[in-house]
């Protein structure tokens, strides 16, 4: 079976798992991929998931200093479809390997350029480290107040690094389309600053509502890390000490859940009538603990048994990335497979990213030594550089104009996928319920409103009950002109609306058909609940965010296991719907660039747990011998003595110190030239086997000055240095001078409040720019699309009249005014 990719060929020149990730995906589905690596091949090797992301790929060792290894690489990229790197600033252009002087001789080139910062700005020479981006860019500051303690905590998932990823690998996909309709190649650009954006849900619109309408915010229970969890999002104990977390958002999950606990005599108590919703906070607390002291009562084993069986409850234990390896539904939909690696022996790791049933991926059993393939590939005949198709023309426009998605999605996840979508072009039509997609309800005051204003984002919205046959036509005719189909609906669902794949593809043959599940079509939990905690808790992410110190190993009164509980959620909040979000744009573009090449169309289907274990990719490997994923410490400090928090004398700075040479210049730029003579500190290891002395060194060394002081020192003589508690990251997005000179600042309409900021770009395409549109109100473009498909006022009117179509009631946010103040 021929696959998506076959006869692309992609020369990397990227360093780590950002770049490594994105050329993994490729290789899986049939690109020919040759690493090209510096002479001892890329220092990143040393990570030890590298087998994963080096798999498949071929290796070249080109020492760029010299002429005669420029040259060669100029013969690779002659050849080739796309180039991928991840070079500091001006480093790519001191070695010959820039968009610039690679595309001389191939036009059809498509150059992806993976920073840490953006090409451009007061930052773009900063330590390009994962944490030193989050710590700079405020993500670090919204932990504060998970740990009981001040200042920010560590953010552990390295988001930034698998947002750059998709985002890179989007921006290849999208570039690869564009240029069969422009006949040329494009500059993809994309970041891990920009790899924060997708995580900010309404960070950066809240501050500016705030200011606007002041009273829209009073008294949000949810607005710090202090809070304790909703009743629904709720991590638990079981008898034998074992954590779970529940999901149960929905409030026919959540009875189902009381029910099966034994709990359903609360109904008949005033206090709990409105459960979950409705309650006082006395009310809130009081279930909150009758709900913890009942799950003491079994081992967490029979609980989930009881729950499985159920199947109307989103729960999942508490678990490490290794043992979310073993989950069955990975297993069974391919998301995780087991294999065989010459060096490194039977292994376990991600599948590819996405199940494509009429062009599907295979995970190569392999990853190269370095240089293993110099004289091999240095020896092939020179390969024919792309030709550009009869009557393509440069058009300026942005890269997926011309697509229809249809979007049947709700909440987070999926929707935050496919607004991405939206910003590169594609015309995105939400059908969403009478009642509007529930995330629109969630939330406490304008709060409400900022969350959908990002995930709506570029789209239109019309409102149908599905459940009468007039809602489903109308969609039928949607599909009609669609061509990406996808929901997040549970199995049987949209047969049973008649809009399941092999119904929408006899109306549309060849339409991309992407389901996002929480578990998947195909393994045990495929028909349960699933929501935004529940794959946070089943690979990983959340016990790593936790830190060493929780979950407790025995956590003996009720108030240890209210405080344990508290830390767990916190520590599930920022990641896994966006991690999946991340994941559905790839998905999308992998099936539109097969359709572009192979002329198919097809059903696609991810899961939410396997989007989540891409996203600790860090860990998301097994085998023998494998080094144990890094902890973080009890307090949420970092890493290391090298990679942590440290208070300065005014302020928090964030240490990124990765490498040898980093590490010199750190020492040389404080002045500390006896740490760097230290027998103690010589080398990695011994600076490792060292670190709680080398962690009291530097205390004591940063206290010395201010935050500030420390980043104007160090960063830039490429120090990873920088001020961690400047600014929360809806303030840095909406102020920072990076966001403006780089040209991520987006400004939007939308129907309540008007102009507004967004966030901008995930990824660029230089000759091909995206669009960057508002949030939409709830069928606020109900009649225009109905228009469009050819009903007239009359027919419009009738189907409002009747509740097939229905849109969102508009009020003045002005209500949110101070008394006496007006707009």
């Amino acid at each position: 079976m021929r696959q998506l990719a076959d006869g692309i060929r992609v020369v990397d020149l990227s360093s780590g798992p950002a770049g490594g990730l994105a050329t993994m995906a490729l290789a899986d589905f049939g690109a020919d991929v040759i690493k090209v690596e510096r002479p001892g091949g890329d220092p990143l090797r040393r990570l030890p998931s590298s087998p994963m992301w080096l798999r498949g790929k071929r290796s070249a060792v080109l020492d760029l200093a010299s002429a005669e290894a420029r040259a060669g690489l100029r013969r690779l990229a002659a050849g080739a479809d796309v180039v991928v790197a991840s070079f500091r600033p001006g480093r790519a252009e001191r070695l010959g390997a820039d968009y610039e002087a690679l595309r001389d001789g191939n036009p059809g080139l498509v150059y992806c350029a993976i920073s840490g910062w953006g090409p451009r700005g007061p930052y773009a020479g900063y330590a390009p480290w994962e944490g030193v981006v989050a710590a700079k860019s405020g993500r670090m500051q919204a932990f504060a107040g998970q740990p009981r303690r001040g200042g920010p905590a560590y953010a552990a998932v390295q988001v930034g690094v698998h947002a750059a990823s998709q985002a890179a690998l989007s921006g290849v996909l999208a570039a690869l389309l564009a240029r069969e309709r422009d006949g040329r190649g494009h500059l993809v650009e994309t970041s891990l600053l920009q790899g924060m954006f997708p995580y900010d849900l309404f960070g950066l619109l809240r501050q500016q509502l705030a200011r606007r309408f002041p009273r829209g915010f009073e008294g949000d229970p949810y607005a710090r890390f202090e809070a304790m969890p909703t009743l629904q999002y709720h991590p638990v104990v079981a008898k034998d000490g074992r954590w779970m977390q529940l999901a149960n958002l929905l409030e026919h999950h959540f009875h189902a859940y009381i029910s099966a606990i034994g709990l359903s005599g609360i109904y008949a108590d005033p206090r709990f009538a409105g459960a979950p919703s409705g309650l006082t906070p006395e009310a809130r607390d009081a279930l909150r603990n009758l709900m913890l002291e009942r799950m003491r009562e079994r081992t967490l084993d029979e609980w989930m048994a009881l729950f499985r069986a159920d199947g109307q409850i989103a729960s999942e234990p508490v678990q490490s990335v290794q043992e979310g390896l073993l989950h069955p539904d990975l297993e069974a939909n391919g998301e995780v497979v087991a294999l065989g690696d010459p060096r490194a022996g039977l292994t376990r790791q991600l599948g590819p990213l996405a199940q494509l049933e009429e062009t599907p991926g295979a995970v190569p059993g392999w990853s190269a030594d370095p240089g293993e393939h110099t004289a091999e590939v240095l020896a092939e005949p020179p390969r024919e550089p792309w030709r550009p198709p009869a009557g393509a023309r440069a058009t300026g426009r942005p890269p997926l104009e011309g697509v229809t998605v249809l979007e049947l999605g709700t909440i987070i996840a999926a929707p935050l996928g496919i607004a991405f979508l939206a910003d590169l072009g594609a015309r995105v039509i939400k059908v969403e319920p009478p009642e509007g997609d529930p995330y629109r309800g969630m939330g406490y005051g304008l709060g409400m409103y900022c969350g959908i204003a990002k995930t709506s984002a570029g789209k239109e919205s019309i409102c149908l009950d599905l459940k009468r046959e007039e809602g489903r036509a109308i969609v039928r005719e949607l599909i009609a002109k669609a061509d990406v189909v996808m929901h997040n609906f549970r199995p049987g669902v949209p047969e049973r609306l008649g809009i399941g794949y092999e119904q929408s593809k006899a109306i549309r043959p060849d339409v991309i058909y992407l389901q996002v599940n929480g578990y998947g079509p195909l393994g045990p939990s495929a028909a349960r609940p699933s929501a935004h905690p529940i794959p946070g808790a089943a690979v990983g992410g959340q016990l790593h965010q936790a830190g060493a110190a929780m979950p407790p190993a025995a956590p003996g009164t009720l108030e240890d296991v209210r405080e344990a509980a508290r830390w767990l959620f916190r520590a599930n909040e920022a990641n896994p719907d966006p991690n999946t979000g991340s994941v559905v744009q790839s998905a999308v573009l992998l099936g539109l660039l097969a359709r572009r090449r192979l002329g198919v169309g097809q059903r696609i289907s991810m899961s939410m747990l396997g989007a989540n274990a891409w996203a600790n990719h860090d860990d998301a490997l097994s085998y023998e011998g494998k080094p144990p994923r890094r902890a973080v410490d009890a307090g949420l400090y970092g890493l290391g003595a090298l990679y942590r928090l440290y208070p300065a004398r005014e302020g928090w700075i964030f240490l990124g110190v990765v490498t040898g040479g980093e590490w010199a210049a750190f020492c040389e730029g404080t002045g500390r030239g006896d740490l760097a003579a230290d027998v103690r500190f010589a080398d990695r290891e011994a600076r490792r086997a060292h670190d709680d002395e080398l962690r009291g060194e530097l205390e004591r060394l940063f206290a010395e000055r201010g935050a500030d002081e420390w980043e104007a020192l160090l960063a830039p003589r490429g120090v990873g240095c920088v001020r961690a508690d400047a600014a929360a990251p809806g303030s840095f997005f909406a102020e920072d001078p990076q966001i403006e000179a780089n040209g991520w600042a987006a400004e939007a309409e939308h129907g309540l409040w008007g102009r507004y900021r967004r966030h901008g770009p995930q990824v660029t395409l230089r000759d091909a720019p995206g669009r960057y549109r508002g949030g939409a109100l709830a069928g606020e473009h109900g009649d225009a699309i109905l228009a469009e498909l050819g009903y007239g006022e009359e027919a419009i009117a009738r189907l409002r009249e009747e509740r097939v179509v229905r849109s969102e009631p508009v009020f003045d946010p002005a209500a949110y005014l101070p008394p006496g103040v007006t707009r």
